[in-house]
């Protein structure tokens, strides 16, 4: 294994091509996402247009803040920026198109990357379990909630993803715990 040691970015790079999670509390109020003005009329999970870059400061604890684009650019510099937006939409591309032709979609997936170098490189949570939200396509409808993200949807979405029935990574394989505070999903060893 190659380890190179980067200056992470205190962004995190946000590609969603559908609304969901965050992005559809904000247009339910805005008809915006990160300052993004979408068309009027779009549902929760409906497909975008066109696959936006919406970036997020990186939260120590609870979640990660949206922020404008612009405001990612006075952070990192809007070279740096403009590299990141470019890199992370058009990684995603790519990986919508393999999963489409396997079934699934991909809602939206972050990317983390850093400086080495001066020059901007991935790395980390590359369209992982819990960096993504991955649907089923034929579960898929917009104008409802997204589908479930159980176990069991999980591993069928990891065999359709890799063709094998390998058991998926471990952020993946979870089950729910009613007797932890808030009902949280539960990681498993199993």
């Amino acid at each position: 294994m190659v380890v190179k040691k980067a200056q992470p970015l205190v962004i995190e790079c946000v590609v969603r091509g559908y609304l969901a999670g965050s992005g559809w509390k904000e247009y339910k109020q805005s008809q915006t996402v990160c300052g993004i003005r979408l068309p009027a009329g779009l549902r929760e999970s409906s497909e975008l247009p066109e696959p936006i870059f919406t970036p997020a400061t990186k939260a120590e604890t609870g979640h990660d803040e949206n922020i404008s684009f612009e405001t990612a650019a006075g952070l990192v510099g809007a070279e740096i920026a403009e590299q990141a937006r470019a890199a992370s939409l058009k990684i995603y591309h790519t990986a919508r198109d393999y999963a489409r032709g396997k079934g699934i979609i991909i809602a939206d997936t972050k990317f983390e990357f850093g400086l080495f170098d001066g020059d901007l490189i991935l790395i980390d949570e590359v369209l992982t379990p819990d960096s993504s939200r991955f649907w089923p396509a034929d579960d898929y409808a917009p104008g409802r909630g997204s589908p479930a993200s159980t176990s069991s949807s999980c591993a069928i979405t990891w065999r359709r993803w890799t063709g094998t029935r390998r058991r998926p990574p471990r952020p993946c394989r979870r089950r729910w715990s009613p007797g932890r505070p808030g009902n949280t999903w539960k990681r498993t060893n199993a």
